[in-house]
């Protein structure tokens, strides 16, 4: 990781630094599209697709469930805009979502359609309270897989049963756990799923993945349709609406091959490392951070125990302002952010104990400033 030369770097649940394997696969990307254009557009299209085959093994899919996408709120407007609503029907989310993950819903209002708001408390939710807000009109259970703000994680297969109990799809916004966790769309019961790859996965922003399980894509009418949702698409001169038997039809344009180019190499170093590895890294990090970060007077207000973990941790220093010291901390070459009126730190299984002493001494130091 590159940054790690410059920058203790704890905000990838931000905009996360790529990896080296990323920059120089863009790097000779770039150098290509300067010197060489379209002519080497067929082999930038192979890396692509082997993004398709990495997000899949990454999520339990096949590649034909998975689709390249710009980022989560597109994910997300799949579903929100490719059901058949019918007024009276309803989404049930949780309350404590990221605004990517409330807005798709709420537009449904015209159509009739009511967003119900499941509470939560400090992140966590009780499945049962998520099955007493559903009835036989819930379409969609839509989900974040960790929480934005305090990290809190959610167990997905009891939700997913309570969502399927009423014949609703179960979509999760994974954007926060995916490339930290080993997740399997099938185990976890998940119909639909999407992630943007500029966090955790370590990739550039603008290339994302959608997950549209086989079960689900003819439920959705395709948004966005375009040359590259036709089985026949580089055929410019055959005009038939005949799409693809796959999640490829939602990716109606030109993709962004950089950015897509960036991220796969990313997912391969990812893979090639072992999701389990880098979980148990992380919570280690984390875990470490938490203790260091108490000793140091700071309040934790994310959820550590169990499987309620995550990359994410929130927490407060009593009596200063959480803008200002974040403000201090990047004079300090240390990178992380604030959410919902708390500093919010997330750290990658590249962080250091190092990195977590420039933390702690910033701390002492703006105290005593």
């Amino acid at each position: 990781m590159p940054v790690a030369r410059n920058w203790a770097y704890f905000d990838h649940a931000a905009v996360a630094p790529i990896t080296q394997p990323a920059a120089e696969a863009m790097a000779n990307w770039l150098a290509q599209a300067a010197e060489d254009g379209d002519t080497v557009w067929l082999d930038w299209a192979r890396q692509v697709a082997k993004v398709r085959t990495s997000a899949a093994s990454l999520v339990g899919a096949e590649p034909e469930e998975i689709a390249l996408l710009p980022n989560t709120t597109a994910g997300i407007n799949l579903v929100a805009e490719g059901l058949d609503w019918r007024s009276g029907d309803n989404v049930v989310t949780l309350a404590d979502e990221f605004p990517s993950n409330l807005y798709p819903w709420m537009q449904l209002k015209h159509r009739g359609v009511e967003t119900r708001l499941v509470p939560t408390d400090q992140g966590r939710v009780d499945p049962e309270t998520i099955a007493e807000h559903c009835d036989e009109r819930t379409r969609v259970v839509s989900v974040s897989w960790v929480c934005y703000s305090n990290g809190c994680r959610r167990p997905l297969r009891p939700i997913a049963d309570i969502a399927h109990r009423c014949g609703a799809m179960f979509f999760v916004d994974a954007i926060q756990g995916l490339g930290v966790f080993p997740i399997d769309v099938d185990e976890d019961g998940i119909d639909a799923l999407a992630a943007d790859g500029h966090k955790w996965l370590l990739g550039p922003e603008g290339a994302g993945i959608a997950y549209i399980s086989r079960r689900t894509l003819d439920q959705l009418q395709p948004i966005g349709i375009g040359w590259n949702s036709v089985v026949h698409g580089g055929n410019f001169n055959q005009i038939e609406l005949n799409l693809k038997p796959t999640a490829a039809r939602y990716e109606g344009g030109t993709l962004n091959m950089a950015g897509f180019i960036g991220l796969g190499a990313s997912l391969e170093l990812l893979l090639s490392l072992g999701i389990e590895n880098v979980a148990a890294t992380i919570l280690d990090i984390t875990d470490l951070a938490c203790e260091k970060l108490a000793a140091a007077g700071a309040r934790i207000c994310s959820p550590r125990n169990g499987e309620a973990r995550s990359g994410i941790v929130s927490f407060e220093l009593p009596q200063y302002d959480p803008d200002r010291f974040r403000k201090f901390c990047l004079d300090q070459g240390i990178a992380l952010n604030c959410r919902a009126g708390r500093l919010r730190l997330s750290a990658h299984a590249y962080n250091t104990e190092e990195d977590l002493e420039r933390l702690i001494a910033a701390i002492e130091q703006f105290k005593s400033g």
